[in-house]
């Protein structure tokens, strides 16, 4: 792909390709689309099974399965008559860990930091 090296660059990003990764990342903006991923990260599920899984109405998984599907984060199979979503390749996958990792690290500062400022109000 070769975009990773731009990301150190002092070059500007090209609008379209800044507009196509807004678009991924609003795909991951809501947490039940989130859910929807880390459901798929352990097998492919049809609808009637995600609605299950997830405590959402179908209506709603079939939305958020939509706006995935058109970023490319999921992909459809068909299995008989069942319409059955699986991740759409690894990049998926590295994009929830990174996206873990960061909310992980976050917490961690975070925390971190409430005990500093804790502590030295408390010395102070």
């Amino acid at each position: 792909m070769g975009r990773r090296g731009h990301l150190n660059s002092a070059l500007p990003l090209d609008p379209k390709f800044a507009e196509a990764l807004a678009d991924t990342m609003f795909a991951l903006s809501t947490p039940s689309r989130v859910q929807i991923l880390y459901t798929l990260l352990d097998r492919p599920h049809d609808v009637t099974e995600l609605v299950e899984a997830l405590g959402m109405e179908q209506s709603a998984i079939s939305h958020q399965l939509r706006v995935l599907r058109e970023q490319a984060l999921v992909r459809v199979d068909r299995e008989g008559a069942r319409r059955v979503y699986a991740l759409a390749d690894e990049h998926v996958v590295a994009l929830l860990g990174e996206a873990e990792r960061h909310v992980e690290q976050r917490s961690r500062g975070q925390g971190l930091l409430a005990r500093v400022r804790g502590s030295a109000t408390r010395t102070g």
